[in-house]
C-alpha cells in the first residue's frame, strides 16, 4: 500500500469514526437526527468527490527531478550529463538544463528529439533539444510528448529497460 493509500484509507477510517459518535450521541428528537444525517450526508459527498481527486492528483504528479532522471534514462548520449529542470506547465512541460555537454555523437543537437523514461523503466515522455551543443531541453511528459510529436503514440508506456542507443 502507498503513503498515499495508507493516508486515505485512515481519513476514512477516522470520518466513519466521527460519523458513529455522531449518530450515537444524536438526541432522539427527530430535528436532531435530521441535522446529523445531513451532516453524515455531507461528509460522505465531500469524501466521495475528494478522496478520488486527491488520489488522482497525487499519481499524476511528476517532479522536476524526475523529470531530470528521466532524460538520460531514455538515452545513453546524455549519461553523466546531470540535468535540473523547471516546471513550465506541471506535469506537461519542462525546461532542461545540462550541466555537461552529451557525447558528441551528434555533431549539431538543435531539434534532436529523445524519449524519457521513468523510474519503472517505461516511456513517459520525450524532449527536445533547443540548443546545438545539446545542453538546453524541452521535455513534455505523456500524451503532450506525441502531441509535439517526439515520440509516437504506440511508444508512450513501453517498457524500456536500458538507455536507448544511436
Amino acid at each position: 500500500m502507498t503513503e498515499l493509500q495508507t493516508a486515505l484509507h485512515r481519513l476514512g477510517d477516522a470520518l466513519e469514526s466521527a460519523a458513529d459518535a455522531d449518530l450515537r450521541t444524536a438526541a432522539p428528537a427527530p430535528a436532531r437526527r435530521r441535522r446529523v444525517s445531513t451532516r453524515v450526508a455531507l461528509i460522505a459527498a465531500a469524501v466521495v468527490v475528494l478522496v478520488p481527486s486527491v488520489a488522482f492528483a497525487a499519481s499524476q504528479l511528476i517532479g522536476t527531478d524526475e523529470v531530470a532522471q528521466s532524460l538520460p534514462a531514455g538515452t545513453l548520449s546524455l549519461a553523466g550529463t546531470e540535468p535540473t529542470c523547471t516546471v513550465v506547465v506541471q506535469d506537461v512541460e519542462y525546461h532542461c538544463v545540462l550541466a555537461h555537454a552529451p557525447a558528441p555523437e551528434v555533431s549539431d543537437w538543435k531539434g534532436t528529439v529523445e524519449p524519457t523514461v521513468d523510474a519503472t523503466k517505461h516511456v513517459n515522455g520525450g524532449c527536445r533539444s533547443l540548443a546545438s551543443d545539446g545542453r538546453e531541453w524541452e521535455c513534455y511528459i505523456g500524451q503532450a510528448a506525441v502531441d509535439q510529436q517526439i515520440i509516437g503514440a504506440g511508444f508512450l508506456g513501453e517498457y524500456a529497460p536500458s538507455p536507448g542507443v544511436g
